[in-house]
C-alpha cells in the first residue's frame, strides 16, 4: 500500500533564503510522527507546504499516491488532510457548537451562513463535542474557554471533517500544565482508537515521547534524523543540535 503521505526533496525558498531544504519522508496508515527542533528549524514551514498554504519551490507531495504539490488547501482537505495551527483562530463571540456546525456545513459542501437552520447538523455536532469533551460547553462563547478547551475546540472543528491525516502544530502552546494530560489523552485516543495518521509539532518532549511512533528532528530547514524516539533521543548529533545536552 502507498503511504498516506509521501514527501520527496521538498524545498521552499524565499528571497534567496532556503527555509525548508530537500526534506523527504513518508507517513504510513495509523502512524504518529512527531517533529521537533529549535525555533526557526522549519517545522511550521514544512506543515505549511504539506497543507498547501505556501507553494513548494521544488519537490513533491503525494497523498494516498496522488500528486498534490500544486493543489489548493481545499482540494487537499477534500482528500482527507486536516490542520490545526500554533495560534487559535476562533471567533470570540461564537459559541462552541456554532464553530463545529459551521465546519460541518463546510465539510458537507454547504454554505457558511450562520443563520442557516442548525437542525440538520445537530447530531453530528453533538457527537464531535462528546468526543472532545466539550458537550457541556456547547453554548459557551469561545472567548470564555480556557486555553486547553480552545485547543479541544480546534480539534473538534477539525474532526467534523473526518480527516484521515491530521497535522497538529504545537497543540500544547498556551495550555496550562493542569490541562496538558487531558489534551494529550484526547490526541492519543484519536490516534490509537480511531487509527488516524497524525503529524505533530511540539516542544513538550514528555508529551511526544508518550505519543510518537517515530520522531523527526528538523535543523536549519533540513531533516536531521527520523527514527524511533529511543534511537533519536540517544543520538549525540541530535542532542547537540536540538538542546546542546542529553534529551
Amino acid at each position: 500500500m502507498a503511504p498516506v503521505l509521501r514527501v520527496r526533496d521538498l524545498e521552499w525558498s524565499v528571497g534567496g533564503a532556503t527555509i525548508v531544504d530537500e526534506v523527504s519522508f513518508e507517513a504510513h496508515e495509523g502512524e504518529f510522527l512527531a517533529f521537533i527542533g529549535p525555533n526557526g528549524a522549519g517545522k511550521t514551514s514544512l506543515f505549511n507546504l504539506i497543507s498547501g498554504l505556501v507553494p513548494a519551490t521544488r519537490g513533491s507531495i503525494r497523498l494516498d499516491g496522488a500528486e498534490v504539490t500544486a493543489e489548493s488547501v481545499p482540494a487537499r482537505a477534500r482528500r482527507g488532510l486536516g490542520r490545526t495551527f500554533q495560534t487559535s483562530s476562533l471567533w470570540p463571540a461564537m459559541t462552541v457548537a456554532d464553530h463545529v456546525r459551521l465546519a460541518a456545513q463546510a465539510a458537507s459542501g454547504g454554505s457558511y451562513r450562520i443563520w442557516r437552520r442548525a437542525s440538520g447538523y445537530a447530531g453530528q455536532v453533538g457527537r464531535v463535542l462528546e468526543r472532545t469533551g466539550l458537550a457541556h460547553r456547547a453554548d459557551v462563547p469561545s472567548a470564555e474557554l480556557s486555553h486547553g478547551e480552545k485547543r479541544k475546540l480546534e480539534l473538534a472543528v477539525l474532526l467534523v471533517g473526518e480527516p484521515r491525516l491530521m497535522l497538529l502544530d504545537e497543540p500544547m502552546a498556551g495550555v496550562s500544565a493542569e490541562e496538558v494530560p487531558a489534551l494529550t489523552g484526547l490526541i492519543r485516543s484519536l490516534h490509537r482508537e480511531e487509527g488516524r495518521t497524525v503529524l505533530m509539532v511540539e516542544h513538550h518532549m514528555d508529551v511526544l515521547l508518550g505519543l510518537a511512533d517515530r520522531l523527526a528532528v528538523m535543523h536549519h530547514g533540513t531533516l536531521l534524523a527520523l527514527d524511533t524516539p529511543q534511537t533519536v533521543t540517544a543520538d549525540p548529533v541530535v542532542q547537540q543540535a536540538y538542546l546542546g545536552e542529553a534529551l
